[in-house]
């Protein structure tokens, strides 16, 4: 049940373009207990059929930039190659301080995009009063 409501919300989020696989992956190596390894590696068999599910749409929609999605995309197929040996060969536990890290530098990031869109709508809205 738990790991069909986490596809769900996961899919979801991931069809929003939003990395539904990070959720995927806390809530499996946290509240599922799989292994970090093995719960990243989940991930991609997740990813593969969402992804496909959220490019149909984006194409339909007319929103992908092909002459930047496909330098990306076959840079992405390299650097996860990359990626994909470096995991392999890492301990769990540093494997999740990495993936840590990551989460707390998107975090920071985002805090900081909320900060400066609230300062600039701020400053709109008092050139609007004047």
């Amino acid at each position: 049940m738990w790991e069909t409501i986490t596809g769900l919300i996961s899919g979801t989020i991931s069809g929003t373009g939003m990395g539904g696989g990070t959720i995927l992956i806390l809530v499996l190596s946290i509240f599922l207990g799989v292994e970090q390894h093995t719960a990243q590696a989940t991930n991609l068999v997740f990813f593969v059929p969402t992804s496909i599910s959220a490019i149909i749409v984006s194409i339909k929609s007319k929103l992908i930039e092909w002459k930047i999605g496909t330098t990306i995309a076959i840079s992405g197929i390299v650097g996860a190659i990359i990626g994909a040996n470096i995991s392999a060969t890492l301990e769990v536990n540093k494997l999740k301080r990495f993936f840590g890290i990551f989460l707390a530098l998107i975090a920071i990031y985002e805090i900081y995009s909320l900060i400066k869109e609230y300062k600039k709508s701020k400053k709109e809205d008092n050139i609007k009063e004047k």
